[in-house]
């Protein structure tokens, strides 16, 4: 039987949520509340900007916090959603009192020293946590394919991974969504418009660039990808990867092109998918059924379908990967490693 990370409490847990006035962090808390996460005392942390603002938990209103004030002595838990420089700011100060901090931001992922966690593919890591008691979140287009790459990759070794993403506005945060929305509207009208979060315009568009560029043409989010996937499922996996800006609000898609260094089909594939943890199979060609972005918006599982072999390529498989990159991309993922902490399995 694993050690417990935190003290069982019959009330529950304090917990803290950072960014509570954002897309992630307001998932968070919905998510918290739908899985009856044991919260005794709930505290929404955000800038002095939103500071006195209200968010919604459990059916009650909760005044929002100043982060930069806040003592954050006596907390069991925090979920970070507010980007890197805040929390390589305040996540070691909270984790100094005491606090285990799960991030959503890239500033701790690829730290040697800090545990990088999907429960479905590798919950082993959190033990890192026990000592720095800091706990990242991968990137939200990572995280759905390690979950779908896990089963297959336990029946035979994967070699090699090339990945093209289509990712949601949503990834880019609220101002991202509006931009989109305000777009479309425009050129429906025939008005002007703006270029403000995106290098170019989203709207009936498609832009192979998210984030900035790196020396080597890849951009950063492709970087995350590869570096982060390696780090999870075994560094001996090759990886490479294209990520692409869709005009889809919520709901990431990938093309993802596997080869194993055993043998495997699609036949024996889409039977260990079917049966993994937080995946739901939807393969029927016959049928034209697949996964959709517009219908994985709003759930948790990762929906993977188009399951086939590739005949170009010895043991090599194609895999349509389908994700909530808000909720199972960022929000849920935190809330179960949350759960992980409490368990007393």
């Amino acid at each position: 039987m694993m050690e417990s990370f935190l003290t069982p409490k019959e009330a529950g847990y304090r917990v803290a949520v950072v960014g509570a006035t954002g897309a992630v962090g307001e998932t968070m808390l919905e998510i918290l509340a739908e899985r009856k996460f044991p919260v005794a005392e709930l505290i929404p942390l955000a800038s002095s900007r939103s500071a006195g603002s209200t968010v919604e938990f459990a059916g009650d209103e909760y005044v929002v916090q100043d982060l930069a004030t806040f003592d954050p002595t006596g907390l069991d838990i925090a979920l970070f959603s507010a980007g890197g420089d805040t929390s390589l700011e305040h996540a070691p100060r909270f984790a100094e009192a005491g606090c285990y901090v799960i991030d959503n931001s890239s500033a701790w992922r690829m730290d040697d020293h800090i545990a990088l966690v999907v429960p479905e593919v590798n919950p082993e890591a959190l033990d890192m946590a026990r000592v720095n008691r800091i706990i990242a979140n991968p990137n939200c287009s990572t995280i759905q394919m390690v979950v779908a790459l896990k089963p297959l990759h336990d029946a035979a070794p994967i070699k090699r991974v090339v990945v093209s993403t289509y990712q949601a506005v949503s990834g880019a945060g609220r101002k991202a969504m509006n931009e989109l929305a305000d777009q479309t509207r425009h050129l429906l009208n025939g008005q002007a418009f703006d270029v403000d979060v995106f290098p170019a315009r989203i709207a009936f568009n498609v832009i192979p660039q998210i984030d900035s560029f790196l020396d080597d043409g890849y951009t950063k989010e492709e970087r995350k990808m590869m570096d982060e996937t390696r780090k999870i499922m075994g560094s001996d996996i090759a990886v490479t990867a294209t990520t692409v800006r869709v005009p889809v609000f919520y709901g990431h898609s990938e093309s993802v092109n596997v080869t194993f260094g055993a043998a495997m089909d699609a036949d024996t594939a889409r039977n260990l998918l079917a049966e993994a943890e937080g995946i739901c199979v939807v393969d029927d060609p016959s049928n034209e059924d697949y996964p959709l972005a517009s219908e994985a918006a709003g759930s948790d599982p990762v929906w993977v379908g188009r399951i086939r072999n590739d005949n170009s390529f010895k043991n090599s498989l194609h895999l349509w990967v389908v994700a909530d990159n808000v909720r199972k991309g960022a929000a849920l993922n935190a809330v179960q490693i949350a759960e992980l902490l409490v368990s007393q399995s």
